[in-house]
């Protein structure tokens, strides 16, 4: 009886509820024992899947190695630009600071700006050139890196 109950519960019929009521589809259960098989061990496949690994692995340098040249030639695209740009603004900033330098060193801006400020041109006299040698003995010195001259023929 135990063999007739497992045999009807190998078998069960399966409905399913679709359009088609054809042929009722049937699923045997049958249990497999592995339990005794031995993996023999492949020589050849072993040394073959070690040469498909180190291949993958060239190929996987090769694809990385150009990869990151090509990432590297775009960025450094992008840096060669960014300063080319940089370049470009100081060159116009340095062309407006001198512009503005010889708009702001103009004499006649300097005359109009002194009287404004009540300034006058100098009197005779007033002003004094500090590059020239000056004749007076008292006056005060400015120091100079010039040579020294020694005169033979005075004495103290």
């Amino acid at each position: 009886m135990a063999a007739a109950a497992a045999t009807m519960n190998s078998a069960i019929p399966v409905r399913r509820n679709t359009f088609f009521t054809g042929t009722p589809e049937i699923y045997f259960a049958k249990a497999i024992d592995n339990s005794r098989l031995v993996k023999v061990e492949d020589p050849g496949r072993n040394r073959e899947m070690k040469q498909f690994g180190t291949a993958l692995a060239c190929l996987f340098l090769l694809v990385f190695t150009y990869a990151w040249q090509h990432f590297r030639a775009i960025e450094y695209g992008y840096q060669i630009e960014s300063a080319k740009r940089e370049l470009n603004n100081l060159t116009e900033m340095n062309r407006a600071l001198r512009l503005e330098d010889a708009s702001l060193r103009d004499p006649e801006r300097i005359d109009v700006v002194a009287r404004r400020l009540g300034l006058v041109p100098p009197e005779p006299g007033q002003v004094i050139r500090m590059d020239s040698t000056s004749t007076d003995a008292n006056a005060p010195v400015m120091a100079s890196a010039e040579p020294l001259i020694v005169l033979a023929g005075q004495q103290r």
